[in-house]
């Protein structure tokens, strides 16, 4: 008993020190591609900015990822590296941190410091739309996992035409034995790889991997979930507002051309076109490979998505073979405990322009749906197609992927997120938009909001990476001192309900209502 207590004052010692101390320096970690030092502060150790790939530039853009250089001399992990490139999107509620590059592949680490051991694992996915995004900015920094006892990774990705591309000059020299189009996706690929090869060094258990990821990153756990090429990469998932039914982006091919949809080769030709490139061999493709990088991006964001020369993630026949909801239906997919959900004002696109125009998808369940979207027959058609694009594209597939799993027997978590920051009642009055939840997830509130941060705040913020972390480690969400969180039940209809007093609750209606109609004419 006494060398126990001893050993508990010394490592109490010790910690008290790193706090105290915060350039203390750690000993370097030794990955497969070299030695890597990070940096230590209030008992939290970072890691930024290390390659997991080569930097796919010159003869390596359009390739799958290669692996990095070696080094050996210590690398000094201290910032982020560059963000994939992109035009920055003005409205982007988390800001880059740094300036886009090309040479962009690089991952961060947050731990215990001095952590050992076999500490679960959390890899985060950013959202963007497949255009935007990257790992620097400052609401999705790792540190509150680090503090419960969970190494947080996070890595960039390529996007936008760097990311998703097709061209039969591509497809010809097929360098990559049939890895083409979904270079994003490949790029999330290595990275977990990289996870699995090297997170042991960092005190990490690589049987105990969770992804998680927000809008395009949640489609992309979806992606991971159900791609031929992802086995043993992860034990657990979670998915905030991805989707779930079709694929998030939509069903473009990467080489056939679909009525109205336009393959990504199809796209490739046209950008070459616009850049003076004729021709689908070689030559050509040397061309496309020499273009400036912003010839390529070409002002692509989120703000002008809609383009004659760039479509997004495709079916590739390799990593993408399917939508998810095919893929679940299934059961072709990774088993593995899911939580799921989205907020309560939530992103989706409906043009209606009248309400008939509004409700005649709804065919024969017209009046239900009505009664679920217009019960008193005067809300404007811009309330009711709102509501009917949030639902179909976020909010009902995230029940309807629960649902399944949940049937199929495997642990699933359902939640809607609805608490809205106190600074901002005033300014959304319809609930919880798109996106705004990560910094509660990620408990950054005091980054995101700073001086308006409220006590009622930061509790929610403290609650919900407390679930998240509790689920990394168990695959259960539920800890001491939270509430009740009940693996999800068709039956029963009940989640996690995000709102200020935190409580899991039936679905409520309209809500429900709504999610009903809707998923009585999904496809």
């Amino acid at each position: 008993m006494v060398s126990v207590m001893r050993g508990a004052l010394v490592s109490a010692a010790v910690m008290a020190a790193v706090v105290a101390f915060p350039s203390m320096a750690q000993a370097p970690v030794k990955t497969a591609s070299g030695p890597v030092s990070g940096v230590t502060a209030d008992g939290i150790e970072s890691f930024k900015g290390i390659p997991f790939a080569a930097p796919p530039v010159g003869d390596l853009r359009w390739r799958a990822p290669q692996p990095p250089a070696h080094w050996s001399a210590a690398l000094k992990a201290d910032h982020y590296g560059h963000d994939c490139m992109q035009e920055p999107f003005g409205g982007d509620a988390a800001p880059l941190g740094t300036a886009p590059s090309e040479d962009c592949l690089v991952l961060n680490v947050w731990r215990p410091a001095g952590a050992h051991g076999k500490l679960p694992v959390m890899v985060w996915i950013y959202g963007g739309g497949f255009v935007n995004g990257g790992s620097s900015p400052s609401v999705y920094d790792g540190s509150a996992f680090a503090k419960k006892g969970v190494i947080m990774v996070s890595f960039n990705y390529r996007l936008g035409r760097f990311g998703f591309f097709g061209h039969p000059a591509l497809t010809a020299a097929d360098a990559d034995h049939g890895l083409l189009g979904n270079y994003g996706y490949m790029d999330q690929i290595a990275a977990l790889k990289w996870v699995q090869a090297n997170i042991a060094a960092f005190g990490g258990d690589p049987a105990n991997v969770t992804i998680f990821g927000e809008s395009a990153g949640g489609g992309s756990v979806h992606v991971l979930m159900t791609s031929p090429l992802t086995k043993g990469l992860f034990a657990k998932a979670i998915v905030q507002s991805g989707g779930g039914r079709g694929n998030l982006m939509g069903e473009r091919r990467l080489r056939e051309d679909l009525p109205n949809m336009p393959s990504a080769e199809t796209l490739g030709v046209a950008l070459a076109k616009k850049n003076g490139i004729e021709g689908t061999d070689a030559a050509a493709l040397a061309s496309l490979r020499a273009l400036p990088a912003e010839a390529v991006v070409d002002k692509l964001n989120l703000a002008n998505m809609a383009s004659d020369t760039y479509g997004g993630p495709m079916v590739d026949g390799k990593i993408v073979a399917e939508d998810p909801q095919s893929a679940y239906l299934a059961g072709r997919y990774n088993k593995v405990p899911l939580m799921i959900g989205a907020n309560s004002a939530d992103i989706g696109f409906n043009f209606a322009q009248t309400k008939e125009a509004a409700f005649a998808p709804f065919g024969s369940h017209i009046d239900a749906a009505r009664a679920a979207y217009d019960p008193m027959g005067n809300f404007p058609v811009e309330v009711i197609r709102y509501f009917m694009g949030m639902d179909r594209m976020m909010i009902e597939p995230a029940r309807f992927v629960a649902s399944v799993l949940a049937t199929q027997g495997v642990p699933s978590y359902e939640y809607r997120y609805a608490y809205v920051a106190d600074s901002m009642k005033a300014e959304w009055k319809t609930g919880t938009p798109h996106a705004t939840e990560i910094p509660y997830v990620m408990d950054t509130v005091k980054a995101k909001y700073d001086d308006k941060l409220t006590a009622a705040d930061a509790k929610i913020a403290d609650q919900t990476n407390s679930y998240w972390a509790n689920f990394a480690k168990n695959g259960n969400p539920n800890g001491d001192g939270l509430p009740e969180w009940p693996q999800y039940d068709p039956k029963a209809d009940v989640l996690m309900n995000f709102a200020p007093d935190g409580t899991p609750a039936a679905i409520p209606d309209p809500w429900k209502a709504r999610l009903d109609v809707t998923a009585a004419i999904a496809p």
